[in-house]
């Protein structure tokens, strides 16, 4: 179940919010654990289990659409989710089944602003 969010001060000029969730600490390429673009610029969080309003959700790095919660192996050290919120001038061009390099690269010129939250999990 996807965790409730809160963010505020969304700038101006702002077309829509983009969420990427990422393990990086995973392998060379960080995992994606959720990816939603075109949540609406006015919105003010998401609740437990829920979409962002507005939002699509996209593949993540396990197969499926929409959250995948944290899934480090086994006798790991804690690995670190970074949830980032993006808002961005204009949608982002995406491939089918985006992994986090092609966001930040199509993030690069579009990215008005951005702020992080970073958890940590192990098992």
């Amino acid at each position: 179940v996807s965790p409730p969010l809160e963010w505020s001060g969304v700038p101006d000029g702002t077309a829509e919010l983009v969420l990427l969730v990422e393990d990086p600490d995973a392998g060379s390429v960080p995992t994606v654990h959720w990816l939603v673009t075109g949540i609406d610029p006015h919105s003010t969080g998401t609740g437990e289990g829920q979409v962002p309003p507005g939002g699509q959700q996209w593949p993540n790095s396990f197969g499926g659409i929409g959250w995948a919660g944290p899934h480090p192996p086994f006798g790991d050290d804690p690995h670190r989710y970074f949830f980032r919120l993006y808002a961005v001038r204009e949608p982002l061009p995406l491939p089918d089944r985006p992994q986090a390099p092609d966001v930040h690269r199509a993030l690069r010129r579009r990215q008005l602003a951005s702020g992080n939250l970073v958890g940590t999990f192990g098992r």
